[in-house]
Formats: structure tokens, C-alpha cells, sequence
């Protein structure tokens, strides 16, 4: 066989979506003209609205001027990218034109700045996205929305990446709206708000799946910065990593995740979730929180000053979920607690977090209708169902801080079935007291203790840390003073205990519970602590290595 023919017998067995040369098109809200071609600067075309209309194919791209403000809405419907050769929206420099501002999205009054409907390979780059309200005296839409990804019935939309991306100030309504006094307290909210990003997938029939939204800034959204929401047990929204965003000034959650399986969460910081500071906003909400999702790894993330009259914990774990695992977390100055699992969940797990001044909000001060909780098991599982605590929980070597001047605070639903908590520092300047569990009714307790609990081998600063009255107590416990490094501080090293013999190798191995042949899906022996340095096969004491 010649040369000749090896060659055109290769060039048969490439796919034609490497064949086709990939197109630029380039838009400018002021130089450009809808009846251009799109196919160079001087041809650009001027308005989102003739943009959406291009029949976008693998490889090419989408050129938005820079430092310009292009209003409207771009909606990418159907596109088909490859692997290999992804579909861009991008920001460009202009000739002429030196600066260095990435393309503006203004959607005031439209349902949302970009569409992702049926789409497979898009990535989406270097872009601002603003929506400050409507056009009109009474908005429409249901909802308001910086980036909207969606899939129809039967529809799938995968391998979109959301990247370098700045989103604020998405709101429905106009400045000067306030929300009833009432609304806050309505489960996620009842009437339309803005939201940052949302992947919605709520048909049985679609899916959603390979997202990756990184190194985002969602900063004054209306209600939540980062949302997902999935067909109601179904968990047809599937392999979503969020990484490296920085989210502030949420009226709602900084990430919600509902409805999804094998998401990864990992170096987010998240600040001023339930912000109260726009009377437009919801003013409630945790840093994080799950509820229906599977298989959920929350790692390396910052979770601070979250606000609100009840919930607002750094992340909580929500009812109906199994094998969520927060790990290597700092947590400080959340109203509504630390760690807060709800009902019906399985093989969930805080270990190796930090911990800082959380669950401070008192019940009937400033409108709050919940106690903060350092530490909370409920059995709440909605309205409608008996309560069912949580199964399986492993709760061990986190380091915690909580200042003289707050009253620490737990519940524990008599109803809880299989609890671990070792290893872990309590250190409790103040008073502990016991509270009633209270999502929308008191956990009550039960008569007889808890079903398989492993108790043993955690730190207090002193006596009384850990409630007397608490349906389960350490049956091995020991006291001291850490001596942190920096009491207060907000770096991992300020939790650094100076009384090294007291905590140094002081750890157990941590056991799976009784009748539980699952544990973690990551393993229970964890290969570094919350600075990543190696662990040793016998722990210390937090969330801390002692070298």
C-alpha cells in the first residue's frame, strides 16, 4: 500500500468533526451590525439576540467585545460540541481598544443574562453577568437568573465548563421592593427571586451531567449564588465539580444542591450567606446545604458570617441524603451552627473540619425563630412524615472554638441510629446547654437512649462542654486546654494546639459503627489532615497533624 493510500485511509477514519475548520464570530454593541457575518471585527455583529441565532458547530467560537456592555439575553439551545473541540463564549480585545475588562452581560428585565439548553461541550470564559431588576413596574418571569443551564424531556446537556465568570447583582425585583416579614421564614422562599447560577433539571426524562464551574465570583444575588436542583428523586443532575468560586452577599445559600449524585465541592469561599443588607433579598440561608443528593464530597472550603433567622449553618446536610462528607472545612461565625444533619440520611460525616464562634443566634432575638447549634441531629424529614433521625453518622477530629462570650448550644433526636464522635477538641469558654431540635417542631426526646453509638476519646476544655443532659455521653473523655495558637483567628495555623502532649498521638482508630459494613465511601482512615499533611496511623487529637 502506498504512502498515499495509507494516508487517505486515515484521513476516512477521522471523525468529521476534526475535518470542519472552526469558526470565529464576533459581536459589538456598538461597532457591529446585525447584517454582518460575524466572521471578523470589521464584520461583527451587534446584538445577543442575532448571536443566539448562529448554528454554532465543534471548535468554533463566540467573540464578545471587550469592556463593552452587551445587553439581552444569549441563549445557547441545542449546540453539539465535542470533547476534544469544545464550543467557546469568550471575551476578546478589540483593535484599538486596550482594555483589559472582560465583555459585560446586562439582562435587566429578561429571564436570564445565558441560556444552556441542550447542549453538550460549551465552555464559558471570561465574562461579567450582571441583572439588576426589570424593565417593568411589575416583573413577569418567575424567576431571574445569571446563567440558566437546563435540559427539555429526554433532553441531556453535559461537558459544560462555567469558568473566570463574575456574577453580581441578580435581582427579580426593582430596588425598593421588600420582601413581607413573613417570607423569610417560608421554607426556600415563596415568591420570584434572582438567582447566580442555576442548573435545573427537573423532568425525569432529562439529565444533566460533567458540569464544572470554577473560579467563579457570585457576589449580591437575590436569593442563591449556586444552585442545582434535579428531577425529585431521580439525581439526574450527575458529575458537577464547583471549584475555587468565591460567592458573597447571597440572600439565600451560597451552593444548594438538591436532587444530584457525584458532586465534588472543594476550595470554595463563601461568605455573608442570607445576607440582609438589600431588603429585596430572602436574608436567610447556610453557606452550603444538601437535600435528596447522593454521594456528595464537600472539601477545602471557607464557610463564614452566614446570617439568618433559622438554618444559616456554615453547610448543613438536609433530609434524604446519604454519603455526604464534609471534610478539611473552616467554619466561623455562622448563626445557625456547624454541623446540622437532618432526617433520613445515611453514612454522612464532619471530620477534620474547623470550627470558629458558629451557632450563636439566639432563639427570639432579632426575629429568630430557631436556637443556633453547634451541634444538631434532627429527625425532621418533612412536614408530612414521622420523624426519622439520622442512620450512620461519623462526626470525628474536628477542631472546636467557641468564644466566652456565646451560650453553646446541642440538640440530638432521640430517634438518631448509629452516632460516632471521637477525637474530636471542644474547646467551650463559655456555657453548654441542651435545646429541643426545632425545625418548624421540637424534636422530642425518647425514652430508652440511643441505638449504637460510639462515644469515646474527645477533648474539652472543661466540664460541662458537652451537656450532661444529652441522650448520649463520652465514655471516655478527656480534659485540658489546647492552648491554640491565636484564639479568634481565621487560618487553619491559629488552631495549632501549643500543648502538644496533650493532643499529640492522644487519637484512636476510628472504628465502623456496629451493623454498618459501609462507613464512608472515601474510607475512614483519612491520608492528611486539614493542611494536608500526611496523618499518622495512630491520630492526634483535631484536625491538626502534631509533628
Amino acid at each position: 500500500m502506498t504512502h498515499t493510500r495509507i494516508f487517505l485511509t486515515l484521513l476516512f477514519l477521522i471523525p468529521a468533526t476534526f475535518l470542519a475548520r472552526a469558526t470565529d464570530y464576533f459581536v459589538h454593541p456598538v461597532a457591529g451590525n446585525d447584517a454582518n457575518s460575524g466572521l471578523s471585527t470589521a464584520q461583527a455583529i451587534r446584538s445577543l439576540e442575532r448571536a443566539s441565532q448562529l448554528v454554532l458547530s465543534p471548535g468554533d467560537r463566540l467573540l464578545l467585545a471587550a469592556g463593552q456592555r452587551h445587553t439581552g439575553s444569549l441563549s445557547l439551545v441545542g449546540l453539539q460540541g465535542h470533547p476534544n473541540r469544545p464550543i467557546a463564549i469568550t471575551t476578546v480585545a478589540w483593535p484599538g481598544d486596550d482594555t483589559n475588562q472582560p465583555a459585560l452581560i446586562d439582562a435587566k428585565g429578561h429571564a436570564q443574562a445565558l441560556l444552556i439548553r441542550d447542549c453538550q461541550y460549551v465552555h464559558i470564559d471570561s465574562l461579567r453577568i450582571q441583572a439588576n431588576g426589570s424593565v417593568q413596574k411589575k416583573p413577569g418571569s418567575e424567576m431571574r437568573c445569571g446563567i440558566l443551564v437546563t435540559a427539555t424531556a429526554n433532553g441531556r446537556t453535559e461537558g459544560i465548563v462555567l469558568a473566570n465568570i463574575r456574577i453580581q447583582d441578580i435581582f427579580h425585583e426593582n430596588p425598593g421592593y421588600k420582601r413581607p416579614s413573613k417570607e423569610v421564614t417560608t421554607a426556600n422562599g415563596s415568591e420570584p427571586y434572582g438567582w447566580g447560577i442555576r442548573l435545573m433539571s427537573t423532568d425525569e426524562t432529562s439529565k444533566i451531567e460533567n458540569i464544572r464551574i470554577e473560579a467563579c465570583h457570585i457576589e449580591n444575588i437575590e436569593h442563591t449564588g449556586i444552585k442545582l436542583t434535579g428531577a425529585r428523586g431521580r439525581h439526574n443532575i450527575s458529575r458537577v465539580w464547583l471549584y475555587a468560586n468565591h460567592i458573597t452577599r447571597t440572600g439565600g445559600p451560597g451552593i444548594q444542591l438538591s436532587n444530584v449524585k457525584f458532586v465534588h465541592v472543594a476550595a470554595n469561599e463563601i461568605t455573608y450567606s442570607g445576607s440582609a443588607d438589600d431588603s429585596r433579598k430572602w436574608g436567610r440561608g447556610s453557606g452550603l446545604w444538601t437535600w435528596s443528593a447522593s454521594n456528595v464530597l464537600i472539601e477545602k472550603n471557607r464557610f463564614m458570617y452566614a446570617n439568618g433567622p433559622g438554618d444559616s449553618a456554615g453547610a448543613h446536610i438536609d433530609y434524604n441524603c446519604d454519603n455526604v462528607v464534609l471534610q478539611y472545612n473552616f467554619s466561623a461565625h455562622n448563626a445557625g451552627g456547624f454541623c446540622e444533619i437532618l432526617g433520613n440520611t445515611y453514612n454522612c460525616a464532619y471530620r477534620y473540619n474547623i470550627s470558629v464562634n458558629d451557632g450563636y443566634r439566639v432563639k427570639g432575638k432579632n426575629g429568630a425563630f430557631q436556637e443556633g447549634k453547634l451541634f444538631w441531629l434532627s429527625g425532621y424529614q418533612g412536614n408530612a412524615k414521622e420523624r426519622k433521625g439520622p442512620i450512620n453518622t461519623y462526626f470525628y477530629n474536628n477542631t472546636i472554638y467557641v468564644s466566652q462570650d456565646i451560650e453553646t448550644k446541642f440538640a440530638i433526636d432521640g430517634r438518631s441510629d448509629g452516632v460516632l464522635i471521637a477525637n474530636n477538641i471542644f474547646c467551650i469558654e463559655g456555657r453548654s446547654l441542651t435545646v429541643l431540635g426545632d425545625q418548624n417542631k421540637p424534636d422530642t426526646p425518647l425514652e430508652g437512649g440511643l441505638n449504637r453509638v460510639f462515644f469515646h476519646n474527645n477533648l474539652y476544655l472543661k466540664p460541662g462542654n458537652w451537656p450532661s443532659d444529652l441522650p448520649i455521653q463520652d465514655q471516655s473523655p478527656l480534659f485540658g486546654d489546647p492552648e491554640f495558637t491565636s484564639k479568634g483567628g481565621l487560618l487553619p495555623a491559629d488552631y495549632l494546639p501549643r500543648n502538644i502532649q496533650l493532643v499529640k498521638g492522644k487519637g484512636i482508630k476510628v472504628p465502623y459503627l456496629p451493623s454498618d459494613a459501609i462507613g464512608l465511601m472515601q474510607g475512614l482512615r483519612i491520608p492528611e489532615d486539614i493542611e494536608g499533611k500526611m496523618t499518622d496511623d495512630i491520630p492526634s487529637l483535631g484536625a491538626l497533624k502534631m509533628d
